[in-house]
């Protein structure tokens, strides 16, 4: 029988890194733990809009290190770092709020250079459409073409699942362009979910980017470099 296993997940260790990084025992673990899942709630409510492609967490001693991958940073940080003093504050009095530890908080806003390659900031852009009620075929079809424009992209997926055009019933959409190998562990597959807030409901948004293989030096060589190869019949 077959299993649905989030793309992010299965390629742990192989050509993924965990977005939470830190070590803990005993009572500290579960506070770090229930730390990290709530703050990272409250983070994607506040960035929403923000096109924000990844929110890692590094911990320390007495430090957090947070890293937010944007491909518009300017609205995160604002005038004179206005938008991270306050965003800091934010963070600081929700831990408070939760009494849970509040660390010594670090903000680094790192810039996407290629947001068409990026699934999360894809899903947000279909999202935006369907809520700004635009036609969802119209939407999907625009976004593919956008994103099979970059040269890094192989292949594009995107499903809609919902009350789409306001019908009465859900169903689901979707469209495909390239390839999509999602069981090979070498092919670099971004994943992404986001919903779009309508007034007859929610509408689901998935969508899976290929930019292709990545391949390593043998096994026994230290620091293999990975690059990215177009296809195996090139």
């Amino acid at each position: 029988m077959s299993k649905v296993v989030n793309p992010f997940s299965h390629r742990l260790g192989i050509l993924r890194d965990w977005r939470h990084r830190w070590f803990a025992s005993g009572p500290q673990y579960t506070q770090f733990l229930k730390a990290d899942i709530l703050l990272r709630e409250e983070l994607q409510r506040a960035l929403r809009g923000m096109f924000v492609d990844a929110i890692e967490f590094e911990r320390g001693a007495k430090t957090l290190r947070i890293i937010i991958k944007t491909s518009r940073p300017g609205l995160i940080i604002g005038r004179a770092g206005e938008g991270t003093t306050k965003l800091k504050n934010r963070i600081t009095s929700f831990l408070k709020k939760k009494n849970l530890p509040t660390p010594d908080i670090k903000l680094d806003i790192e810039e996407v250079r290629s947001p068409e390659s990026s699934a999360a900031i894809v899903a947000y852009m279909v999202a935006e459409g369907l809520e700004r009620r635009l036609p969802f075929r119209r939407v999907i079809k625009q976004t593919i073409e956008k994103v099979m424009a970059n040269r890094d992209v192989q292949g594009v997926r995107i499903g809609l699942a919902g009350r789409l055009g306001g019908a009465e019933m859900s169903r689901r959409e979707e469209l495909k362009k390239g390839r999509v190998p999602l069981q090979t562990f070498r092919s670099d597959i971004d994943f992404a979910r986001e919903r779009a807030h309508l007034p007859y409901g929610e509408i689901g948004v998935k969508v899976w980017i290929y930019k292709g293989e990545v391949f390593a030096d043998r096994p026994g060589n230290a620091g293999a470099k990975r690059t990215s190869a177009p296809s195996a019949r090139s």
